[in-house]
């Protein structure tokens, strides 16, 4: 995407002296990887990833301590050990970097680096999911004890094609040089990294990025964070800076998939028999995968949610247009007011099952089969959604409207662990 014709700046993208783990002080590459913090399955996914290495980030990015204050200076403490005995270090000289990620028919390419805070405002970065803001709050507390960018954010733009700009330095790069780095982690993805440092490439990318617009794909805690950091802090210092990863979707189309919820105190039973009167609920055959079948078929004509947790599966579907008019605000696009995630929030959680948007009653989940062993573990109710079109999000971002939050999950997302920036 370009900027508007008023704007008199776009993206400013910074090379950095990326921190980065030493191949021979660690097991292996991928065992010190994670995915992103808020994609980790907790807790058992942390303990999973700290049993990997006992350097995995994921003892950065989401430090197991009784309190907010403990956990922070736990990270602090273990980041500064790290330096300090080798385990990471710091390129020598600032680079931006092109990142890759590969799989069987996906392949994903784009190039990370310190993003210009304060020139991304004026609809140049464009958000288009709500935040809670004790989870900014606690990222805020590791960004500052840390004084790090642990993981990059995920924003997309609209090139001009490859052989141009800023596209051209990538497929260049990947094409003609080898790696800083390559590893091929637990989901079957390889990932590789290369520096750019070469001032005519460098000033390649500047020029094409000035005059873009990106929409936030992954990380929109983490942008709320970046900002209040950077007004914390005052200017100029390096907090004027956020690391990102920036993906052209013209050459390298994002994934969009849904985020689904477990709701660990509402038994499928009771959630059931709230809806009585107010949506069509019919019984689904199973398995999960024909489950989620009917479930996108049904999405394609309205409102459409698949709930289980006791084996069972249930298709939930057209809501009395009565209570969508009395319980969705009137404010907003009516593309705001058909979504599923704000249905779901508006008439289901908040109406008809009166359960809080509060980490100890709902468990955000981005993948399907976890959601559903996780509700018959503990005996609540998964509500399963299907993903919103990509054009939806970008329209209404432009807009200026915001989805629920954890509407959408863009991927592939980047692998956290390959490459830090340091504040200091």
């Amino acid at each position: 995407m370009t900027t508007p014709g008023n704007a008199e700046h776009g993206l400013r993208l910074i090379p950095f002296h990326g921190l980065r783990y030493v191949p021979q002080r660690v097991g292996s590459l991928a065992a010190v990887t994670s995915p992103p913090y808020d994609v980790v399955v907790r807790p058992d996914g942390v303990d999973y990833l700290e049993s990997a290495d006992p350097h995995n980030i994921v003892r950065l990015i989401l430090p197991q301590a009784e309190t907010p204050a403990a956990r922070n200076e736990q990270a602090a403490r273990t980041l500064r050990d790290w330096l300090a005995e080798g385990i990471l270090s710091a390129d020598p000289q600032p680079a931006l970097y092109v990142y890759e990620q590969r799989r069987a028919g996906v392949l994903q390419r784009g190039i990370i680096g310190a993003l210009a805070l304060s020139e991304a405002g004026d609809g140049i970065v464009l958000p288009h999911e709500d935040v809670m803001p004790d989870v900014v709050t606690d990222r805020a507390g590791l960004m500052r004890a840390t004084s790090a960018n642990l993981e990059p954010l995920l924003l997309t733009y609209l090139g001009d094609g490859p052989g141009t700009g800023a596209a051209a330095v990538v497929e260049a790069t990947a094409a003609r040089r080898p790696p800083l780095l390559s590893t091929v982690t637990e989901d079957g993805f390889c990932h590789s990294l290369w520096a750019i440092t070469d001032p005519a490439e460098l000033a390649a990318v500047t020029d094409d990025l000035g005059h873009r617009q990106a929409l936030i794909a992954d990380g929109h805690h983490r942008w709320a964070t970046y900002l209040r950091l950077q007004q914390e802090h005052g200017s100029p210092t390096p907090w004027d800076f956020g690391l990102v990863l920036l993906v052209d979707t013209a050459r390298y189309p994002l994934q969009v998939r849904a985020i689904h919820r477990m709701l660990r105190r509402l038994p499928l039973s009771r959630a059931l028999a709230a809806l009585d009167g107010s949506f069509r609920v019919r019984p689904v055959d199973g398995p999960l995968p024909l489950a989620l079948e009917a479930l996108a078929d049904a999405s394609e004509r309205g409102n459409a949610f698949l709930l289980t947790g006791d084996g069972t599966f249930h298709l939930v579907t057209d809501p009395d247009p009565a209570l969508i008019e009395r319980t969705v605000r009137h404010d907003r696009p009516e593309a705001w007011r058909r979504l599923d995630a704000t249905v779901l929030h508006a008439t289901l959680l908040d109406a008809l099952w009166q359960v809080p948007d509060a980490p100890d009653q709902i468990t955000y989940i981005h993948d399907a089969p976890a959601t559903v062993a996780m509700a018959e573990r503990h005996g609540g109710t998964a509500v399963l959604l299907h993903p919103v079109r990509e054009a939806v999000v970008r329209d209404l971002a432009r807009q200026g409207v915001t989805m629920p939050r954890k509407s959408t999950s863009f991927g592939p997302k980047p692998a956290t662990g390959l490459v830090l920036r340091s504040v200091d």
